[in-house]
């Protein structure tokens, strides 16, 4: 029959042993209740570390599709206004244009509405260059600060029609184009909406009321284009703001769940803490009985 022999140095390892892992176990329920995680590095759970990783990732790209999503309304938002703007505008012309028609304004009058038509071309053309953090929304991918010349001639042609323009991704494998290239609101140089009133400006002044009808008809055209484009642009800011709706919910949902992984059970937290101290106490308790005894207390 084998026998073990227990040692004081035995025990004064294991009581020290346990006391140090007794204090361990404090040690890690006050960091979680310091940091406010249960997983504060990976060794603390490698599969919850993991899962959190992935879920971080996750919420990052919902983020980036918020801010995405506000950028895009953000041009939206600035090409929708400049086209009520410009709707407002060239519908005022159109009606200078009717008065003249009348065949009841002397020249003098259709000179003052040549001039009135002369300043909202001019008002129409700083429309036409309006941007947005700096970049004209109608002016393509021109790397230019505006998208026509005093002339209402496009600035950079090249940078037209190229089926690019300004697009963000506001969601996985969805994009959408934010501005609008300004022939697709005015109309092509040598037959836009600056040409039309150039036209109607002189038809007034020379009297031509043909031309003036002509022109009438020409600023129907263009009304009825400007209006299809602002649709379009409607169309775009819902599905935007549909986008930029669903990211945010996914983002709250992925959040929620990170807390899940993540985040201490404060209740619980604090009772396991008063668990462990009572623990460590009667680990200290224990140890100083088992190392207190020395051989002189055997040799009394």
């Amino acid at each position: 029959m084998s026998t073990t022999r227990i040692t004081q140095s035995m025990l004064m390892y294991r009581s020290y042993n346990g006391m140090q892992t007794a204090m361990d176990r404090v040690a890690s329920v006050q960091e979680q209740l310091t940091t406010g995680r249960v997983i504060n590095r990976p060794s603390d759970d490698p599969t919850g570390a993991t899962i959190a990783m992935r879920i971080r990732s996750a919420v990052n790209d919902q983020t980036q599709y918020v801010r995405n999503a506000n950028d895009a309304l953000g041009w939206l938002n600035q090409i929708d206004g400049t086209l009520g703007t410009v709707t407002s505008q060239v519908t005022r012309a159109r009606d200078l244009a009717v008065q003249a028609n009348s065949g009841a304004a002397g020249a003098t009058s259709r000179e003052a509405l040549a001039t009135e038509i002369d300043q909202i071309r001019a008002g129409l053309i700083s429309n036409a260059n309006v941007t947005y953090l700096d970049r004209p929304v109608f002016g393509g991918v021109t790397a230019g600060g505006t998208a026509y010349t005093s002339d209402g001639e496009l600035s950079d042609p090249d940078a037209i029609g190229l089926g690019t323009g300004v697009v963000r991704t506001v969601a996985d494998g969805t994009k959408v184009r934010v501005d609008i290239e300004g022939p697709e609101v005015f109309g092509d140089d040598g037959d836009n909406l600056f040409d039309h009133l150039t036209a109607l400006a002189a038809a007034l002044r020379s009297g031509d009321l043909d031309a003036v009808s002509d022109n009438v008809d020409a600023l129907d055209t263009d009304v009825k284009r400007i209006t299809n484009v602002r649709s379009d642009i409607g169309a775009r800011t819902n599905r935007v703001e549909q986008a930029q709706s669903v990211a945010s919910d996914a983002q709250l949902s992925l959040n929620n769940s990170l807390s899940e992984v993540e985040n201490v059970d404060l209740a619980k937290a604090t009772v396991d803490l008063q668990l462990q101290e009572v623990a460590y106490q009667a680990a200290l308790a224990a140890t100083s009985r088992v190392v207190q005894p020395s051989l002189l207390d055997f040799l009394k």
